[in-house]
């Protein structure tokens, strides 16, 4: 036993949750309600949900982490899983590519779903003291945010950490709903600063806990439960005759999401799993180091939570693609070229749900096509993290910079960018490489974070058990989840 997600109880802070809860009037969703929303929500929540905005503050958004909500700003209740399909004529491959979409969570990003699965196994077990303990959520975006956010609907207090580069809009919002705000030196790339703030803070403070998302394996279970089996859903529901389930493809940030690898490739055994990172920092790829403007994504390091046994391809994207990119996707010239080049209009109205990093999840997927010769029985899936809702301010920094976008721009990036993405930059793993990818950990978890060399060899030799364990835990967690709202009492 590894006892990776500990789930012993503290009796005294336990209590002192229940009655958090009972003040506020919250209860928690199970795992099996976020797989299975519509069958599984209480009636009393989905009558409440009616009158409820996606992005309010009230306990109620609690029901709404799943990737299966109606995607709509107020009062939805619940659908198939979000997804979008891009296809050849916007790719440029044979490949139907899939990516589930992240806009239609509370707060506009998936990541509201890996904090949860973080906090509230401390919170059902006493571990967590919510009158007492502040939230400590380190990020370099869209985590700190859920995990706020998710603070303020299970009554606890937080602090969010994220590095002062990233978009305005992140800060802006961050300020309504944690209790401090702290703004790291750098920008994407810089997760040891936020690594150091988090040190301060621990040795400084008796009242935080810390929900590090890089070695948290809420992360990782959330994923393997909740995002597994919504691409297992997607997949089988665009399944033809004679098609197979080649790839899922991410970019790989705190290597939660590529967590549901691990699930599809129990499902599909021969498909490969490829993890994607910016080509100005390839950690993965070549040992490297940098920074890059792939907003989402953390490098420098391979987190903790990454089963890099499971993954089959490295590839790196150039971030300028990126942003010319998220430019074609949402300036009126480049929307009207792309119609004119055949891309059907009706997808051109929802490319805004592509956010930077989404972006270079589809051009990692076309990529892996590339690279893999793959035609029109193949389906590769991958996600879009979030949209553009983040990254207005974005857009307004690239005019200034490069000016009005035009026609010939759009020409161009799709051309160049987009249908031009070649296969360089992309390495397939031997065992060797995953060997060598996964012994990086040693130099910033060993020799900086205080995990064992014992832990990471297990996580290599003994992969299936170590990882195994972890993924049982979910029904031992709903279990936990249905006594505290039996004990709140909200019934």
């Amino acid at each position: 036993m590894y006892n990776q997600i500990n789930l012993s109880g503290d009796e005294e802070r336990l209590k002192k949750g229940i009655l958090r809860a009972k003040e506020r009037g919250i209860r928690i969703p199970t795992f099996r309600q976020m797989k299975d929303p519509d069958k599984e929500t209480p009636a009393k929540v989905k009558e409440g949900l009616k009158e409820t905005g996606l992005w309010d503050v009230n306990p109620l958004n609690l029901f709404r982490i799943t990737w299966k909500n109606e995607p709509k700003t107020c009062g939805g209740l619940y659908g198939g899983v979000n997804f979008i399909e891009f296809p050849s004529a916007l790719t440029g491959v044979k490949a139907r590519i899939f990516a589930l979409v992240g806009k239609w969570f509370p707060t506009g990003a998936h990541k509201v779903g890996a904090s949860f699965g973080c906090l509230v196994p401390r919170l059902v077990t006493g571990q967590f003291d919510p009158t007492h303990d502040w939230a400590v959520w380190p990020s370099t975006g869209n985590y700190c945010r859920g995990g706020a956010y998710n603070s303020q609907l299970l009554g606890c207090r937080s602090i969010a950490i994220l590095p002062e580069g990233m978009s305005k809009e992140r800060f802006d919002w961050l300020r309504t709903v944690a209790g401090e705000v702290i703004a790291t030196p750098g920008t994407e790339s810089n997760v040891k600063e936020i690594y150091d703030k988090v040190h301060e803070l621990r040795s400084t403070r008796d009242d935080v806990v810390i929900f590090n998302q890089f070695e948290e394996f809420g992360n990782y279970l959330w994923h393997y439960e909740i995002t597994g089996s919504a691409i297992e859903e997607v997949a089988k529901n665009h399944l033809l005759p004679g098609d197979r389930v080649a790839a899922a493809v991410y970019t790989t940030g705190s290597a939660g999401t590529i967590a549901s690898g691990d699930y599809l490739k129990q499902i599909w055994p021969g498909m490969k799993i490829v993890a994607s990172e910016a080509l100005q920092c390839p950690t993965l790829l070549r040992n490297g180091w940098g920074a890059h403007r792939i907003e989402g994504i953390g490098d420098k390091h391979v987190p903790w939570v990454h089963n890099v046994r499971n993954t089959d391809m490295v590839t790196a994207i150039d971030d300028n693609d990126c942003m010319a990119l998220i430019r074609l996707f949402n300036e009126p010239a480049g929307r009207e070229y792309l119609k004119s080049a055949g891309v059907p209009a009706a997808l051109t109205e929802q490319l805004d749900l592509l956010g930077i990093s989404g972006v270079a999840n589809l051009l990692s997927a076309i990529k892996a096509a590339k690279y893999y010769e793959m035609d029109e029985h193949d389906i590769v899936l991958t996600i879009l993290t979030d949209s553009m809702e983040m990254y207005g301010s974005r857009l307004k920094e690239l005019e200034e910079e490069f000016g009005t976008y035009s026609a010939v721009d759009a020409e161009v990036d799709f051309v160049g960018r987009l249908k031009g993405q070649k296969i360089d930059n992309a390495l397939e793993l031997s065992y060797p490489e995953r060997l060598r990818i996964h012994n990086l950990k040693y130099y910033t978890w060993i020799e900086q974070q205080g995990k064992t060399s014992e832990e990471l060899h297990n996580q290599w030799y003994d992969a299936d058990n170590y990882w195994g364990e972890i993924r049982t835990m979910a029904p031992k967690i709903d279990a936990l989840i249905d006594q505290f709202n039996t004990a709140v009492g909200l019934d």
